[in-house]
């Protein structure tokens, strides 16, 4: 199985950054792609950006040029860099792993339990 802890979440400032960090554990092989989604009150769950093993990343179009997305494969470990936020940035942030490789299989998705961003105006 896969398990995924995150971290980096709290209150700022309009205008200030976050920097989110996930970390997934388990008797995985190895991780496909790996992602941010958000969730605000009331709204559906979104995706904010998704990074695959090679590199290549994908932003939703609200976050583009503000949040960066990376990966360090050694560590099993995705980052998201948020810069200039806006109080619309504000959800509760998940991390997402499409697929891991377990016992020959690819199995998930998987979600992290979730992490606090609240951005004041």
């Amino acid at each position: 199985q896969v398990q995924l802890v995150e971290s980096g979440g709290g209150l700022v400032q309009a205008g200030g950054s976050l920097r989110l960090s996930c970390a997934a554990s388990g008797t995985f092989y190895s991780i496909n792609a790996m992602g941010w989604y958000r969730q605000a009150p009331g709204k559906q769950r979104e995706l904010v950006a998704v990074i695959i093993r090679a590199g290549a990343t994908n932003y939703a179009d609200s976050v583009k040029g503000r949040f960066t997305i990376s990966r360090d494969n050694a560590k099993n470990t995705v980052y998201l860099q948020m810069n200039s936020l806006k109080p619309e940035d504000t959800a509760v942030y998940y991390c997402n792993v499409d697929k891991a490789l377990l016992s020959g299989i690819y199995r998930g998705p998987y979600w992290g339990q979730g992490t606090q961003v609240t951005v004041s105006s």
